[in-house]
This record gives C-alpha cells, structure tokens and sequence, in this order.
C-alpha cells in the first residue's frame, strides 16, 4: 500500500514520442539609413525601431561614413537619400555594391526625374519609396526588398514609361547645356570645351530636339526637372 509520502513523489510516465521545440523567433531586419538630414534620419530610426522585426543598427551622414558603416554592422537594408554632402548618391549605390554584391538598397526620394532614376535603377538598387510616403508602405517595401524583390513606386514606374522612347542627350551634348544653364554663351561654351563654335550650335540643335525645347532656357528647365544633371 502506497504511504501518503510516495503518492506526493510519484512521477507519471512520459508520453511517448514527446520532444521539446524550440520557437522559431524571425530574424531582424539590420537597416542602416543614409541622409544627410538628422532629421530625416532620427524620423526613420523611430519608424524603423518601432517596427517588430527589425532594428536600425547605425546612421550615416555621408557616403564615406555610410561605407565604413556597412563593414562595421553589415546591414540587410540600406535606406539612401541620394543629396550627400561627399559623393552623389549613385556614385554610394556603385561603391556599396562593388564592395557588397548582395546589399539591398532602398532609395528614398522627392522623384528629381526620369532620366537620374534610370541611371539610378541601373546601378542595381532595390527599391525607391517617393518622401512623404506612409511609414506602412515604407515598411512594406523594406520587407519586400529583404526578401529580394524589386519595388519602384507607380509613380515613378509611369513617369521612365512616358520618356522611355526618348533619345537621351549624350555625354557631350549634357556637358554643353549644363556650361549653358551656368550662364555661358556659345563662344564661352566653345572656348571651354576646345571646340569649334557652330559645334556648339550643332550640339543646342540636337539638344532642343531631344528634349522638345523651345529655347535654351527651357532646355535647361526640361534637364533639371528631368534629373540630367543638377546645380
């Protein structure tokens, strides 16, 4: 007969086939955010912080510290303002993906035109989310971009599709409107570029075609809103 003491010890049989199991906990997303704006940047820290699943693991102010960053923490996402203080934001987006072929890369912008995010999207980022988007839809396109698809916002999707036919300005005749948009007349222009003066007025020509310009004002206007180049 069992004493009251042996009942209390009395330890029932495992079930059979039972196991422990682990939980699975969903990895961060590490993010790094580059602006040269504090502002910006302590506004994207508390989105990003608040956000279960992810954590922002460091800030950078320039593309140099942006670089140095990336080595130190390896982030899975790079949020990039493209106005640097040391390097264009393009020339940040080659450098990171020279050194980190597998770095995502989320641009955030106020759309500066069809032509520089062309040559943005051809340097291999990831993702563009337009300023002023919800902090949900930010959200949504960095987990997205983690998981390796590409995202670029409607907006911007239709604005590369309404100039996709276009013909680009060459490299050359680029040089010679933004001499122009500095105030230079042909001469000036010729003078500078070591070129004869109706070459100029050839390369204006070609320009106002191409962009559908009435004059060299409003090639200029065209250029700067189209992203060719900037001030």
């Amino acid at each position: 007969m069992a004493t009251a003491a042996s009942a209390l010890i009395r330890v029932p049989r495992p079930v059979s086939g039972f196991q422990w199991r682990a939980q699975a906990v969903p990895a961060q997303i590490r993010v790094l955010t580059v602006d040269e704006d504090p502002l910006v940047r302590e506004g994207l820290a508390a989105v990003i912080n608040r956000e279960p699943g992810m954590a922002l693991v460091a800030q950078a102010s320039t593309g140099r510290e942006a670089l140095e960053l990336h080595r130190e923490y390896r982030p899975a996402i790079v949020t990039l303002g493209l106005s640097l203080p040391d390097m264009p934001g393009e020339e940040l987006v080659a450098r990171l993906l020279a050194e980190f072929p597998d770095a995502r890369i989320v641009v955030i912008t106020g759309a500066p035109g069809d032509v520089r995010m062309l040559r943005i999207l051809e340097t291999g980022v990831h993702g563009f989310v337009l300023k002023g988007t919800p902090n949900r839809e930010l959200l949504e396109v960095m987990r997205q971009v983690h998981t390796g698809r590409k995202m670029v916002p409607r907006h911007i999707a239709s604005m590369l599709a309404e100039h996709f036919a276009d013909e680009t300005l060459t490299p050359r005749e680029t040089e010679v409107l933004q001499l122009v948009s500095q105030g230079n007349r042909n001469k000036d222009v010729a003078a500078r570029l070591s070129i004869a003066d109706e070459t100029v007025r050839m390369h204006m020509k070609n320009i106002l075609s191409k962009l559908g310009a009435n004059d060299r004002t409003h090639a200029v206007t065209i250029a700067l809103k189209r992203g060719v180049f900037q001030l």
